[in-house]
């Protein structure tokens, strides 16, 4: 099994090139089923869990932060805080909306403590804040490095121009530079090849983290015509992933089908392992609400697909 280093400056995260997300926790997956969840992702070599102090605010009774919450009491009930890498996110929690100094901080203090733990290892800026000058945001996130509360920084959501200029206020100032992007990036959304992230990724030698790896389950094969998404038993997402249902998505599916029973794996092994094996990826993030669901998505750490596939399944996604 491979692994992933996340470096820049001082910092040096080492990561299985798996990212699980833990946007469905609190939300679609209870507490119980979600630490059978991160008990077999755990057991399966899996140690980078992805979450947000926002998650999952959106779903009914929810006010935010249900996500850490079940983390960190995962993490209290297991113990072994060094086996696992956490990534949080600050901007979007009804309590804690934004990315000015003193919101980041009490932000930051407010995940530590959803979490059960001391530190998180990497740290976003989750959505930009056009209200709040660059420059406060990055003097607050680089301030909770020196104070040992954040090892490393990272970005999501930002166009290549306000990246751009977070290192130049970052670098004029002294401060700590981001390590990390987490953008929109699959095998059937590709802006992140053409809008400047993956060059400012390249230049700025950024690990990449993409979410919605799977297209919001579309390229797990789990919608294959309008019937699927409106069964009883879909996925709160999957009115979303049926959107991608169009001549381009199936020509997708069916390139799918093809590499995936060369090597007799899942969709979802192919999807992700298509996507790691792009330039400047580190690990894609991916959900699951049961572990019966995280198989596919282990099996991928151990898919090596050949240029070919690759090429087959990278073309069937840019025709139109």
């Amino acid at each position: 099994m491979s692994t992933t280093h996340a470096q820049n400056g001082a910092s040096d995260i080492e990561i299985t090139p798996l990212a699980l997300g833990g946007n469905v926790f609190g939300w679609t997956a209870d507490r119980e089923e979600s630490f059978r969840v991160l008990d077999a992702f755990v057991a399966g070599g899996g140690d980078f869990l992805d979450t947000a102090d926002g998650y999952s605010r959106w779903a009914p009774g929810n006010g935010g932060g249900e996500s850490e919450t079940i983390i960190g009491e995962w993490l209290a009930a297991r113990g072994g805080r060094d086996r696992v890498t956490i990534a949080t996110k600050v901007s979007t929690h009804p309590q804690f909306s934004g990315l000015s100094g003193a919101n980041v901080k009490a932000a930051a203090e407010a995940s530590l403590q959803r979490l059960q733990t001391d530190r998180i290892d990497l740290y976003y800026a989750h959505f930009d804040d056009a209200e709040t000058p660059l420059e406060e945001t990055v003097v607050s996130f680089s301030e909770l490095v020196d104070e040992g509360k954040v090892l490393a920084i990272a970005v999501s959501n930002y166009t290549a121009e306000r990246i751009d200029e977070w290192f130049r206020i970052g670098r004029a100032g002294g401060h700590h530079l981001p390590i990390a992007l987490q953008p929109h990036y699959n095998l059937v959304e590709r802006d992140f090849e053409t809008n400047g992230l993956r060059d400012v990724a390249e230049r700025e030698d950024l690990a990449v983290f993409p979410y919605f790896s799977l297209a919001k389950g579309f390229l797990a094969g789990k919608y294959r015509d309008a019937s699927d998404a409106s069964a009883a038993n879909a996925s709160p997402r999957a009115e979303d992933a049926s959107s991608y249902l169009d001549d381009r998505g199936r020509a997708v599916l069916a390139a799918l089908d093809e590499v995936a029973g060369a090597h007799d794996v899942e969709l979802a092994s192919v999807s992700l392992a298509w996507l790691r094996q792009q330039p400047t990826i580190a690990a894609p993030i991916a959900s699951a609400r049961t572990t019966s669901q995280l198989s596919a998505l282990l099996a991928s750490l151990e898919l090596e697909l050949t240029p070919a596939e690759i090429e087959r399944l990278s073309t069937a996604a840019a025709s139109a």
